[in-house]
């Protein structure tokens, strides 16, 4: 599969939507695994290995739900807006058939929305259409199962809201973004993801106390994850992880007032 650099322009407020789901899918997703190759090559032997499997597989879960996730993966390392689109649809088409089979699919709902949102990336005209089936998605996920991905749906609903434009544009809500956000640190408290969407959301909105407590909490986990989330699947999220809680610590010592608790050694 070849991934190719093509230009994109954003305008006009259907525009606002294009780039409100950029800035979404870089807030779930991360920067760190997109500069390391050998993220991209487990990322598609994963795609390749989970693809075998969906289309082999006699139940249509966990199979459907797990190449829709390794979908999803690997769009993140799309550099166009085809090479992106496919895989989503991909995802997408896999999460519909196991949703028709088990309608009561947690993972399947969420990894949808999770895949929709790597499609909307690549529309214009339709991007806010999916940005509400989205939404409805992620709800549903986490009524359903809520473990799904360390609370995934509600860290996902969260970022969604604070991302997303306002009315009558579209969903955006910062009240609703914080209610989401919290609900996930006390769903999932030893995820980091939780801790680190939570407190870069506070820095966004110069809440600098709230950022500070959030950025205690998770060092307080830090050292156990280390232990708990291990092995080669998981490096492309400690790179990710690293270099945002270096990055929020920064942010917050710009503020003049101390901003870590005793750091634990990685």
């Amino acid at each position: 599969m070849m991934f190719t650099k093509q230009a994109r322009g954003i305008r006009s407020k259907t525009g606002l939507t294009l780039l409100f789901t950029v800035l979404w899918l870089q807030a779930t997703a991360g920067a760190a695994p997109l500069a390391n190759p050998v993220f991209f090559q487990r990322a598609t032997a994963d795609y390749q290995a989970t693809q075998t499997r969906w289309q082999t597989a006699t139940n249509v879960s966990p199979a459907g739900w797990q190449f829709a996730r390794a979908c999803y993966t690997l769009a993140d390392f799309a550099t166009n807006d085809e090479n992106r689109a496919d895989l989503a649809v991909q995802g997408i088409e896999a999460c519909r058939k196991l949703i028709k089979a088990e309608p009561r699919s947690g993972p399947g709902h969420y990894w949808l929305g999770m895949n929709l949102g790597q499609l909307a990336r690549t529309e214009l005209l339709g991007a806010l259409s999916l940005v509400r089936e989205m939404e409805s998605e992620f709800k549903t996920a986490w009524n359903l199962d809520p473990a799904v991905d360390y609370a995934g749906a509600a860290r996902s609903l969260g970022l969604l809201y604070r991302e997303a434009p306002g009315w009558p544009t579209s969903i955006g809500s910062n009240h609703q973004a914080r209610e989401w956000l919290e609900r996930a640190t006390r769903f999932s408290p030893d995820f980091p993801e939780n801790w680190l969407v939570l407190t870069e959301s506070y820095v966004a909105w110069d809440e600098t106390p709230k950022a500070r407590e959030s950025l205690q909490q998770l060092a307080k986990i830090w050292l156990a994850a280390r232990t708990n989330f291990t092995g080669v699947l998981w490096e492309s999220n400690w790179a990710d992880w690293n270099a945002r809680r270096a990055a929020a610590e920064a942010k917050l010592a710009q503020s003049g007032a101390p901003t870590k608790a005793p750091r634990q050694t990685d």
